[in-house]
């Protein structure tokens, strides 16, 4: 593929900024490695875009300073759910990832779990609460969240790396985790605790996507029993197996269910889909538009064990994103 020009974004507004600048500076290491050339942009904590610490100034239709194309390593509110999604939808130029609709709708659990359900996809049985119905009849809601049983998952709706999550397994601390979880989304979403192996497939794709190898996500002792934030950032916080340890039966399911949710949410580009799996039964999770993306990172680390290097992964990725540019301008709006 003939070198291009990348700008990758790091950082954000969210709380997984320095999550974000790791996985940018990952990835400009990767695309150099590739033959590319990358530039930084640092979307400060402020929402200000800055290359090289000067503000930057965009204009729609002109794209974003000289780029052929652009990799948002971006992930949580103000990165992975449409937002700077629509930014660089203006600015006309190609981008890595999902689009606007697929970001914003799986960056919603609550949505995201609804289309599934809709589609009888299977996962665990979970609930919705909206901030304002818990304040109006706070006990028709806590009966209501009764019927997941416990122990139960209470998060916000739309945030990542499981920040704002709390595992309830007593009934009277169900609202105080309700209370966490507004903090920081007025929509939040409680789930029925799973059993089995925690399990996640990553995919690259646009119209015929291709699934990886599933991989095992195995806590360290020293965690806490569930895959919380510790757990994902702490060096020796996990270790991931690879294939994960299940029959070939299995691996086809998660496999073809990784492939089935990356379409019918209207993914494009790469996704990262987790599950739960229980016997023979596999149940999807989450998806992730743009996960973690250091070369150790889960999506990263389960393409190499697939036979696919993280720079080769690199500049399919960005041959993914000009090839949906090209095809998308073929229509008339």
């Amino acid at each position: 593929m003939t070198p291009l020009r990348v700008a990758v974004l790091g950082g954000g507004r969210s709380s997984e900024h320095e999550v974000s600048l790791a996985s940018a500076a990952s990835v400009r290491a990767g695309l150099q490695r590739a033959g590319h050339e990358s530039m930084a942009i640092e979307v400060g904590r402020d929402g200000v875009w800055r290359r090289e610490g000067e503000p930057l100034s965009l204009t729609p239709g002109l794209g974003l300073e000289g780029a052929d194309v652009v990799f948002p390593a971006l992930h949580g509110p103000f990165g992975e759910d449409g937002t700077v999604q629509g930014l660089l939808e203006c600015l006309d130029v190609p981008y890595v990832g999902a689009g606007v609709l697929a970001s914003a709708l799986c960056m919603d659990k609550v949505l995201f779990k609804e289309l599934m359900d809709r589609a009888g996809v299977p996962q665990v049985d979970f609930r919705s609460v909206l901030v304002e119905r818990y304040r109006s009849d706070e006990r028709a809601v806590l009966d209501d969240l009764a019927g997941l049983g416990l122990p139960a998952f209470v998060k916000p709706a739309r945030l990542g790396s499981s920040v704002g999550i709390v595992r309830v397994a007593e009934e009277g601390s169900l609202a105080q985790a309700l209370q966490t979880a507004f903090i920081h989304d007025p929509l939040v979403i409680v789930e029925a605790a799973a059993t089995g192996l925690e399990v996640e497939c990553s995919v690259i794709g646009n119209g015929n996507p291709v699934a990886s190898e599933p991989g095992e996500i195995v806590l360290a002792s020293a965690e806490s029993g569930w895959y919380d934030y510790g757990a994902k950032y702490t060096p020796g916080g996990m270790e991931l197996i690879v294939p994960a340890r299940v029959a070939p039966a299995v691996r086809d399911r998660i496999r073809e269910l990784a492939l089935e949710t990356f379409l019918r949410t209207g993914c494009r580009g790469l996704a990262r889909v987790d599950f739960f799996v229980e016997g023979d039964r596999v149940l999807v999770n989450e998806l992730n538009t743009m996960p973690g993306f250091t070369e150790t990172s889960v999506f990263g680390s389960l393409f190499a064990a697939s036979g696919i290097p993280y720079p080769e992964l690199l500049d399919r990725l960005i041959k993914l994103a000009l090839e949906r540019h090209a095809a998308d301008r073929v229509h008339r709006h």
